[in-house]
């Protein structure tokens, strides 16, 4: 009886040879920014739903002696939800290749299994930085950040909000691509800042990562510059911090977004108003049944994206994020 289909097999193994060096080298991109800083919590049911709420709009509040009390209309909190999506890696050995002597055990259960935990995380990163509705149609999908905001949003024209209506996340319409500025980071910057949020944290393509150190040079920049050490000549090419008129926001470079649909967008968190909700953890599925001469293996996830208040983040979308004109 023939292999199961995707079988690893020994005459296809590139490892079994005692020549190899044991160490193999994983060169596989795992950093994860957005999924790392968002808080984690634990999601109850497939569709966990919240709240949020606006204070209401300050002014003139000087009132009379004797006044008659005048009641305010109270405004009920927005009630807001998401799915939880399933995240599933799996793969499959020969008994033959798991008993042999292979060469830095890259080609061994143990190892893959810490190999697929890794690529696990991508996705799940790549499901929060996605523009992808959330959706009870099976598979169940996570609604990913660009399609929660609409508040604080700069777009190219033509380009439109997604946001979160009728139970589900909506996505954004593209515009105009253009490039990335610093004109357009105060601007957003100051939006968030009016709606009460704090941002602490910029996130965006590894290309426009690249973009934001030519900020730097910018006439309103270039004075306030100032040396990190003392002793040595360095010619300084990049940045990780921007000291704007609304206090320090870090810059970070998120290699998920290296796609086209990805890299187009330039996000302005909060982490506090971000979090992970877990049905179930990053864990290894047990018991799976023996069914030939081979080891198999799966790991399995399943939760969702928690936007606390979309009114506290933002995006600048339809940006260059690939290069100087895509």
């Amino acid at each position: 009886m023939a292999a199961v289909s995707n079988t690893v097999l020994t005459t296809q193994a590139v490892g079994n040879r005692e020549e190899l060096d044991d160490f193999v080298a994983m060169i596989t991109p795992t950093a994860t920014p957005i999924y790392t800083m968002a808080g984690k919590a634990k999601a109850e049911s497939k569709h966990p739903e919240w709240e949020y709420e606006d204070l209401e709009t300050t002014g003139d509040n000087a009132q009379p002696e004797g006044n008659e009390f005048q009641f305010d209309a109270v405004t009920p909190p927005t009630r807001v939800g998401n799915y939880t999506q399933i995240f599933t890696k799996t793969f499959t050995f020969s008994g033959t290749q798991e008993a042999v002597d292979n060469a830095g055990n890259a080609e061994k259960r143990a190892h893959e299994l810490m190999k697929k935990g890794k690529t696990l995380r991508k996705d799940i990163e790549f499901s929060i930085v996605a523009n992808t509705a959330s959706s009870n149609t099976d598979p169940r999908r996570s609604g990913g950040l660009p399609t929660w905001l609409d508040t604080n949003t700069l777009r190219g024209s033509g380009g439109a909000d997604g946001g979160f209506s009728g139970g589900v996340t909506t996505v954004a319409t593209n515009g105009t691509q253009r490039a990335w500025t610093k004109a357009l980071t105060d601007t957003l910057l100051q939006s968030i800042y009016q709606q009460g949020g704090d941002v602490t944290t910029v996130v965006t393509s590894p290309y426009n990562k690249g973009v934001f150190a030519t900020f730097m040079s910018d006439a309103n920049v270039a004075p306030f510059r100032y040396a990190a050490g003392k002793g040595t000549n360095t010619i300084i090419g990049t940045a990780d911090i921007y000291e704007g008129p609304l206090g320090t926001v870090k810059v970070m470079p998120n290699r998920v977004m290296s796609t086209a649909a990805n890299s187009r967008n330039v996000f302005a968190l909060d982490p506090s108003l971000v979090k992970w909700l877990s049905l179930r953890p990053i864990q290894e599925v047990k018991g799976l049944a023996k069914t030939g001469d081979r080891e198999s293996g799966v790991l399995l996830a399943e939760g969702t994206l928690k936007i606390v208040n979309e009114k506290g983040l933002g995006v600048i979308g339809d940006v260059y994020g690939l290069t100087a004109s895509s």
